[in-house]
């Protein structure tokens, strides 16, 4: 029986050389390929591939995750897979919880690429050993949970925006400005700016 997939990637070079690797496989056909999230959910609706490669990164639109959530709500829900170059914590752990049967790295042989279709499709869960071991541990202590508005304000603390520089761009207060701060020290464990960035581009919050 043969295995459809539907490759996504915002590279067509990339797509060409995933397409080569994917039917040099036994029994896999790739049925499509698109260059953005909404465009993959799109053609998902359309094609009912039996597994999604996904880029974790796709440039403008939504990413990866988000395209994960979106295919997983589908009726038939195609089975996810992440190909990507990114492997920090916080996206795995995404990508997991979002609904990915695995997630693997864009360095890895081509034969693992195959054999995790094969394996995501036959419905195991496809991770790297070493991705394996933190995705357990990340379940067991998971990150914490900034809101989007502290996240906007970590991004700006990280280019070196002074509070008065980031209440003009938000539009807010300087007072609200350190109460986001607060806030997002006390979620990460930290005392000081520095330390908040180092932490969230540690763990891929930013």
């Amino acid at each position: 029986m043969t295995t459809t997939v539907l490759l996504v990637d915002d590279h067509p070079v990339v797509r060409s050389g995933l397409r080569a690797v994917i039917e040099a496989g036994d029994a896999l056909t790739v049925v499509g390929e698109a260059a953005t999230g909404e465009e993959a959910i799109a053609l998902t609706g359309h094609l009912h591939p039996d597994v999604v490669l996904c880029d974790l990164r796709l440039g403008s639109g939504i990413d990866g995750i988000r395209t994960t959530i979106g295919l997983r709500a589908l009726d038939p829900a195609p089975v996810v897979l992440i190909l990507t170059t990114f492997d920090r914590d916080a996206e795995v752990l995404g990508a997991i919880e979002a609904g990915a049967a695995g997630y693997l790295l864009k360095d890895v042989d081509p034969e693992v690429i195959v054999q995790g279709i094969h394996r995501a499709a036959a419905g195991d869960m496809v991770l790297a050993p070493d991705l394996a071991t933190r995705v357990l541990k990340g379940m067991r202590s998971p990150l914490p949970k900034l809101t989007d508005r502290e996240i906007e304000v970590l991004r700006h603390l990280a280019r070196g925006a002074t509070n008065k520089e980031i209440a003009r761009t938000l539009f807010v207060t300087e007072a609200t400005v350190k109460s986001h701060l607060a806030h997002i020290f006390t979620k990460l464990d930290v005392d000081s700016r520095s330390r908040a960035i180092h932490v969230a581009q540690e763990t891929g919050l930013i």
